[in-house]
């Protein structure tokens, strides 16, 4: 039996015994998404204890599949400080492991005009680090526009509930 619970620092449902490390705030407001999928992510030694320390950042990263393999890139994973000498390179390509379907319905639909794959959070998931790809298409600014009005129109009701207005 899966047990979620809404964690305040990720905009998606954590099931119970999830760490969350990064979550890319932006892509919700920058991309509509469709389609969310779960991938492992190879890392090195010093990487993952960089992970758990919690130093990574998702601001500006991406996936793309080549040569039908996946790949994220400009995932920042700072080096880990008592590495010493053989640290990683913060900002290096790694390989994302889906599986083959996975793989084959990802490249049919970032094909398609407009659709990218976007890292939406970066995870531990029973021990094993793990990214939340979403599927998206971008924003017009019309879009964004009523993103913001959504927000704001959502924080004002919250505001008057709190004070026992309604």
């Amino acid at each position: 039996m899966t047990v979620f619970v809404l964690s305040p620092y990720s905009p998606s449902i954590m099931a119970q015994g999830e760490k969350s490390i990064a979550s890319n705030r932006k892509a919700h407001f920058n991309y509509e998404i469709l389609e969310k999928f779960e991938a492992g992510i190879s890392l090195v030694g010093s990487e993952v204890k960089s992970l758990r320390a919690g130093n990574a950042n998702l601001s500006d990263s991406y996936a793309v599949i080549q040569n039908n393999e996946a790949f994220l890139l400009n995932c920042h994973i700072s080096p880990y400080t008592q590495a010493g000498p053989f640290n990683h390179d913060p900002l290096r390509t790694r390989k994302l492991l889906l599986h083959r379907h996975e793989i084959n319905k990802l490249i049919g639909k970032t094909q398609e005009k407009g659709l990218t794959l976007i890292p939406l959070r970066l995870y531990f998931k029973k021990g094993r680090a793990k990214v939340e790809l979403g599927l998206g298409k971008g924003k017009k600014l019309y879009d964004k526009r009523e993103t913001i009005k959504r927000r704001e129109q959502d924080r004002e009701m919250a505001k008057a509930m709190k004070k026992g207005k309604y």
